[in-house]
């Protein structure tokens, strides 16, 4: 039983290598920008989900798809400015919240590059901590119950900095960026509106330094961008944008009226489906 299982196994992922070898094409592309749209701000987590995604397509994970997957984000950052534009003409003292809650990403971005590189190709590590963190949905709002809704409230120097710690956790694929910074604004009193809200905010320059750092990267170590990758990334950013407003829309009704416990379930079944298919030794690179 054991030898016919490891031959299936040593199969499967001979296939997977030929399966694996499709370049990136504008259908593709087109698929991670709705999934990047819908998931950006959902606390889901937009990059374990294009994990998945990239992984059921058989995209080759060369270094141009690693950068399309963080460029398109711009799109999503441009969906957040057309959406809150007042807000970000309010006064200075907003950036420099911003700033203090995203010091914390730079630092841990910068110390542990490497290692986040290497967590990006683990599908198995995005199934781990989409299971764990559905779970922490469950029950978060017994733990951090969150303010009272009164009105967008000023955040502190030291708030600012405790949620973009919080913010750090998401560099754990899986784990979600919006995830942990609306969890981090709750844990300081913020409602869940003005939590999710902050969290958007603070992907403005977070996923644009990405972004801008990811794409230098990738022309540092030798890489060129062709036509045929603009025009890639052009309708990446282009449905991004599109489908990310809708996303945001929706994302803040519905957590106003049910809370977490939706999106903890689907993180649950998301997650424990990647983990039943890995303990009955189905390799990950095919999911």
């Amino acid at each position: 039983m054991r030898d016919r299982k490891e031959t299936w196994a040593l199969s499967a992922r001979s296939g997977a290598i030929s399966h694996f070898c499709r370049r990136m094409d504008l259908w593709h592309a087109i698929v991670l920008a709705i999934i990047e749209g819908l998931t950006e701000f959902l606390p889901v987590s937009s990059t374990g989900h294009m994990i998945i995604g990239s992984t059921i397509m058989g995209i080759a994970q060369d270094e141009f798809v690693k950068v399309f997957t963080v460029a398109i984000q711009f799109g999503a950052i441009l969906s957040v400015l057309v959406l809150y534009w007042k807000r970000f003409l309010q006064s200075f003292d907003f950036y420099v919240k911003l700033l203090y809650a995203f010091i914390p990403a730079v630092i841990a971005g910068l110390l542990f590059k490497d290692y986040i590189d290497l967590l990006l190709e683990n599908v198995l590590v995005v199934g781990v901590m989409l299971l764990l963190g559905g779970v922490v949905f469950l029950f978060i709002e017994r733990w951090v119950p969150g303010g009272t809704d009164t009105g967008p409230q000023p955040l502190t120097a030291k708030q600012a900095v405790i949620i973009g710690c919080y913010q750090c956790l998401a560099m754990v694929p899986g784990v979600s960026r919006s995830a942990a910074t609306i969890i981090g604004g709750m844990t300081q009193g913020l409602t869940r509106k003005h939590a999710a809200e902050f969290s958007f905010f603070l992907a403005v320059p977070t996923m644009f330094g990405a972004t801008v750092k990811s794409l230098y990267d990738y022309w540092k170590d030798g890489g060129a961008f062709t036509a045929e990758h603009w025009k890639l990334f052009a309708w990446g950013n282009v449905i991004a944008f599109v489908v990310a407003v809708i996303a945001i829309k929706g994302f803040i009704a519905l957590l106003s009226r049910h809370g977490f416990q939706g999106f903890g379930w689907y993180r649950i079944l998301v997650g424990g489906a990647i983990l039943l298919l890995w303990a009955l030794g189905v390799p990950l690179e095919m999911v």
